[in-house]
């Protein structure tokens, strides 16, 4: 078994019109024993900015810390919020210095940037940015979650119906994991308000 699926997890970000949505399981487990039901996956950097973190749990809560102390330093330094754009290549250069002993995570960043033009990419353990238009995944349930996005995503869809998607897609493609699960977490990002849901799923 890889690294990566130890602890099981599913991430997904999704583009709306002049919006976006995040969403993450809940389930925290090592290997088939399930030890936590609430398990944080995705955080809040600012109100326009968010981080999904799939992989190694212990080093997803280690990368979160630094990188929140980096941008509160960037915030005392510049006295505003960093863009999306410039948070990716903080994670990517973070996680790329760390290469030869790499943080076991997948990060996907979330935010909305210049005239609330979302912004979402993922990348793999090492840095390598994957910039998207339409859906970015990660986790172990990433292939079904490929998949389910790729059928259920169209461009321009209202926050509403953006939300009705990314859960849909996501607890679809949980279902066909037996690593990831136990509901969902669901963010709604607009220029005005930041919408956070919990959805119940399978518990088993």
């Amino acid at each position: 078994m890889s690294i990566f699926e130890y602890n099981g997890s599913a991430v997904v970000a999704m583009v709306g019109k002049n919006c976006f949505a995040i969403a993450s399981d809940r389930r925290l487990g090592v290997q088939l024993q399930t030890i936590a039901t609430d398990f944080q996956k995705i955080y809040r950097i600012h109100d326009k900015l968010f981080l999904g973190l799939s992989g190694l749990g212990t080093d997803a809560q280690t990368l979160y810390q630094r990188l929140v102390f980096r941008h509160k330093l960037y915030q005392l330094r510049e006295e505003r919020d960093m863009k999306p754009e410039t948070f990716a290549s903080l994670v990517s250069a973070i996680l790329y210095e760390k290469r030869f002993g790499p943080y076991f995570c997948q990060p996907v960043i979330a935010g909305l940037s210049d005239e609330d033009k979302p912004f979402i990419c993922t990348m793999d353990s090492i840095g390598a940015k994957e910039l998207a238009k339409d859906f970015v995944v990660s986790g172990t349930a990433s292939e079904s979650l490929y998949g389910a996005c790729e059928a259920m995503f169209k461009p321009d869809m209202e926050p509403e119906e953006l939300f009705e998607t990314i859960s849909q897609a996501l607890l679809s493609s949980v279902d066909r994991d037996c690593l990831s699960g136990w509901g969902g977490h669901v963010y709604v990002v607009t220029p005005t308000e930041v919408k956070e849901r919990i959805l119940k799923g399978r518990m088993d």
